[in-house]
């Protein structure tokens, strides 16, 4: 609050002038003289005024969603802490219509604008609700790390209207496994590349093969390291495995299982890690040969569903298959990492 008086003072010639004294009721105060009565009532409401609305906005913090999201991308230790698709969304909404709304300001209706624009742009509905998902989170940190007032609450009416509108939804379940041909004709191809300038020192037959044979993530594959290894048992502990809960400190063993063992022997000890190699630059060499091949529709990460298919062909339970492929929840791995051969029973009912 604030408030004002004036007061009438006589000058040396005897003309009376007006002092406004403002008090706002933090304890500031200012003062100015003028020289009518009504200029200086005026002057103290409209000082008044603007003192209250100050103390308003200061009560209630506000930015734009494009400023919000800079603040989260200069945040150290909530950007290094954030995956890579969460960045890129962020990065790509700072340039969307959205980013100009103020925080407080936020309606279900530029929210669903905001989806129609991206659908307009090609982005699908699993892709758009990342976006959705993602602008949420950053909103609902808002007042707690900067006390910037945010109306996240409005996603809770927004995202029944997309689903209905079909503007959000679900990614499709990746079904794609490589062929046997498929795998030939990539490990001809990537011994070729390692035969060359631009394959260097990197192993890729060897990574390709561990990789099926391991189910691990290329990333795991490049950070597993020689005193995680138990040559007795042949097994090597996976450190900070994915998870949606809790990635760091979470560790696995997780057995050798088939030739994956034989593959790490024969690497050479020059580093303390088994696969010393950038996982971006073992993708990429990997994609290139893909490319010239023809083969099309085919992931690196898709080696980590044939690698779990294999074992549940061979007869592993779901819960032993875990064990090497590293999920806690046994419905994801049945439904997302799981595509069996139904040619391949009958081999099982041979066995039997």
């Amino acid at each position: 609050m604030a408030n004002y008086t004036i007061q009438p003072r006589k000058t040396a010639k005897g003309d009376t002038r007006y002092r406004c004294l403002v008090r706002a009721s933090d304890g500031r105060s200012e003062s100015k003289t003028f020289g009518k009565h009504q200029i200086a009532k005026e002057w103290g409401i409209l000082r008044c005024t603007a003192i209250e609305n100050e103390a308003i906005t200061e009560q209630h913090k506000t930015s734009t969603i494009f400023e919000l999201l800079n603040l989260f991308y200069e945040d150290h230790d909530l950007w290094s802490n954030t995956g890579r698709t969460k960045r890129y969304v962020i990065q790509m909404l700072m340039d969307c219509d959205i980013a100009q709304v103020r925080t407080d300001q936020l309606k279900a209706s530029d929210i669903i604008q905001h989806c129609k624009n991206r659908r307009e742009a090609g982005a699908g509905p699993a892709t758009i609700y990342h976006d959705v998902a993602y602008l949420r989170s950053v909103m609902k940190k808002a007042k707690a790390v900067w006390d910037i007032e945010a109306n996240w609450q409005v996603f809770e009416e927004a995202v029944p209207v997309l689903i209905d509108m079909k503007l959000v939804g679900k990614s499709q379940k990746r079904t794609r496994r490589p062929t046997t041909d498929e795998l030939n004709k990539l490990r001809k191809g990537l011994r070729q590349r390692m035969g060359n300038a631009h394959g260097g020192a990197i192993p890729f037959v060897d990574i390709l093969d561990f990789s099926i044979l391991t189910c691990m993530r290329i990333g795991e594959v490049c950070r597993i390291t020689w005193r995680d290894l138990d040559e007795k048992n042949k097994t090597v502990i996976v450190r900070d495995r994915k998870d949606p809960r809790k990635k760091d400190g979470n560790h696995m063993v997780v057995p050798l299982l088939g030739d994956s063992f034989k593959i790490i022997k024969r690497q050479p000890k020059s580093d303390d890690r088994i696969f010393p190699y950038n996982e971006k630059s073992v993708t990429a060499g990997f994609q290139r040969v893909r490319n010239a091949l023809g083969i099309t529709d085919l992931h690196y990460h898709d080696l980590r569903r044939e690698g779990a298919s294999r074992l549940f062909e061979a007869g592993y339970s779901i819960e032993e298959v875990a064990q090497v492929t590293g999920h806690r929840n046994l419905n994801i791995l049945w439904q997302v990492y799981t595509q069996l051969y139904p040619h391949k029973l009958h081999d099982k009912f041979k066995a039997v």
